[in-house]
C-alpha cells in the first residue's frame, strides 16, 4: 500500500477533534448511496413500464401492417406468398376490419369486428369456451345462419353474455327493402370469450370467420389488410423495409414502430427527464464530498505543510485528497447499486407487502394492466449510473485537492 492511500484511509477515520467532519464525510456517502439507488430503481421501474406497455402493444397489434389505399386489398394471397418468404416473418394473416354495434339484451357496445382465419394469434391466449372442444374448430364450423363470434370479457360484461348466446352485429351498412333501406343485421354465437389486461383490448376488438365477415360486409374476394407477426419486435422496421421494395403504391406497409412508436418515444423521453433529475441527487451528493474535502485541508493544513517538508511533491498531497474523495464515492456508489439492484428485484413483493400493511392499494393492476409491478435491471443502465457516479464524485475532489497540493509548507508553519 502506498503512503498516499494510507493517509487518505487515516484521513477518513474519525477522531476526537474531527467528529463533525466524519459525520459530513458520512452524509456524503449516504447522500452518494440514495443517489444511486433512486437511479437504478426509477430506470428499472421506467423499463419495465416501457417493456409492459410494449407487450400489451405487440400482444394485440400485428408486427407489420399490409394495407391498401381504396376499397381493399384485392391480391391478399400474393401479399401473404411474399410476407412468408421475407426472413424474420413468422406468420402471415390476412382480415376483414369494420366497426359495428353488437346489440345482446337490450344492452349495445361498440367493436371493431375483424374477420380472421383458423391461424389467428387469438387461438393461442387463453379464452373461455363452452367445453373441452377446440375454439378454432369451433369458430370455423360454425353455422352459416349464426357464426361463431369471439368477444372481449368487458364486452360481453357489458352486453351481459356468456358463452353460447346470441348477440346481434350491426354494421354501418344498409339494405334496401320495399319498406327503405333498413340497417343490415345478423345473429352471432358467442364461441368464446378473451380476456387480457389490457381493458382497452378487451373492449374494442371482436372476431368472426374470414369468409363470414366477407360476405357480411359486402367484400367478396377483398380483405382490409394482411398482419405480419415477426421473431423479434425490432426487425419490424427491416421486415416492412424489405416488403415495400416489392410493393409499390396503393400498398402500403407499415411497422408497429410508426403507428405507436410515438408513444414508446415518450416513455423514453420521461425516463431520460427522470434520469436527470435524480442524477441532481448524485451532484448534491459530490458538493457534500467536495465540502468534506475542504474542510479536511482547512484542518489538515499542519499535516500538509509537514508532509511537503518531508518531500512530497505537490501531486502526492493531490493524489491523497483525491483518494480519499474516491474511497467515499466508490463506497457510496458500491452501497447504492447494491441497494437499487436490491429494491428493484423486490419491488414488486415490497408493493404488495406495503398494501397489505397499510390497507391501500398502491398498484392497481386493472389501471395499468400488468400483473405485477414492472421492474426490469438493465446491466447497461446499471454501469451508467455507477460511471456517472463515480465520475461526478472524482470531480468534486479535483478543487480541494489542487488547492491543498497549492499550499504553501512555509506559511502554513509561521505561527506553529
Amino acid at each position: 500500500m502506498s503512503y498516499e492511500w494510507f493517509i487518505s484511509l487515516r484521513y477518513l477515520r474519525a477522531k476526537r477533534k474531527q467528529t463533525f467532519i466524519s459525520v459530513i464525510s458520512f452524509i456524503s456517502i449516504a447522500g452518494v448511496t440514495l443517489g444511486v439507488a433512486a437511479l437504478i430503481l426509477v430506470l428499472a421501474v421506467m423499463t419495465g413500464f416501457t417493456d409492459g406497455v410494449r407487450q400489451q402493444i405487440l400482444g394485440n397489434v400485428p408486427h407489420v401492417l399490409m394495407q391498401s389505399f381504396g376499397d381493399g386489398i384485392n391480391n391478399p394471397q400474393e401479399l401473404v406468398e411474399a410476407a412468408n418468404k421475407t426472413p424474420h416473418v413468422l406468420s402471415a394473416t390476412p382480415f376483414v376490419s369494420k366497426e359495428a354495434m353488437l346489440l345482446s339484451k337490450g344492452n349495445v357496445s361498440a367493436v371493431s369486428v375483424k374477420g380472421i382465419g383458423a391461424t389467428h394469434k387469438i387461438f393461442t391466449q387463453p379464452l373461455l369456451t363452452l367445453d373441452g372442444q377446440p375454439i378454432d374448430e369451433q369458430f370455423s364450423s360454425a353455422s352459416i345462419d349464426r357464426p361463431g363470434i369471439i368477444i372481449g370479457l368487458d364486452t360481453a360484461s357489458s352486453l351481459g353474455v356468456a358463452v353460447g348466446d346470441s348477440i346481434n352485429v350491426i354494421p354501418p351498412l344498409f339494405t334496401m327493402t320495399p319498406f327503405g333501406m333498413i340497417p343490415k343485421m345478423k345473429p352471432f354465437q358467442v364461441v368464446a370469450i378473451f380476456e387480457k389486461q389490457s381493458s382497452l383490448v378487451d373492449s374494442f376488438y371482436a372476431y368472426i370467420p374470414l369468409l363470414i365477415a366477407q360476405e357480411f360486409f359486402d367484400s367478396k374476394g377483398l380483405v382490409s389488410g394482411v398482419e405480419l407477426e415477426v421473431d423479434r419486435y425490432d426487425r419490424a422496421p427491416q421486415v416492412a423495409e424489405s416488403l415495400s421494395e416489392q410493393f409499390e403504391f396503393p400498398t402500403v406497409i407499415r411497422p408497429w414502430q410508426s403507428i405507436y412508436g410515438s408513444f414508446l418515444s415518450a416513455l423514453k423521453l420521461e425516463k431520460l427527464g427522470l434520469f436527470i433529475i435524480l442524477g441532481i441527487i448524485v451532484l448534491v451528493a459530490a458538493f457534500n464530498i467536495a465540502t468534506t474535502l475542504i474542510m479536511v485541508v482547512m484542518e489538515k493544513n499542519r499535516d500538509i505543510a509537514i508532509l511537503r517538508a518531508m518531500g512530497a511533491n505537490a501531486h502526492s498531497i493531490m493524489k491523497i485528497f483525491m483518494m480519499e474523495g474516491f474511497i467515499i464515492g466508490t463506497v457510496g456508489t458500491g452501497l447504492g447499486t447494491a441497494l437499487g439492484v436490491l429494491l428493484a428485484n423486490y419491488a414488486d413483493a415490497a408493493i404488495k407487502f406495503l398494501e397489505q400493511v397499510f390497507g391501500v392499494r398502491i398498484f392497481d393492476q386493472a389501471v395499468y394492466g400488468m400483473e405485477h409491478f414492472p421492474s426490469e435491471i438493465i446491466v447497461s443502465d446499471v454501469v451508467v449510473v455507477m460511471l456517472m457516479a463515480m465520475s461526478i464524485c472524482l470531480l468534486a475532489t479535483i478543487y480541494p485537492a489542487w488547492r491543498a497540493s497549492r499550499m504553501d509548507p512555509t506559511e502554513a508553519l509561521r505561527y506553529e
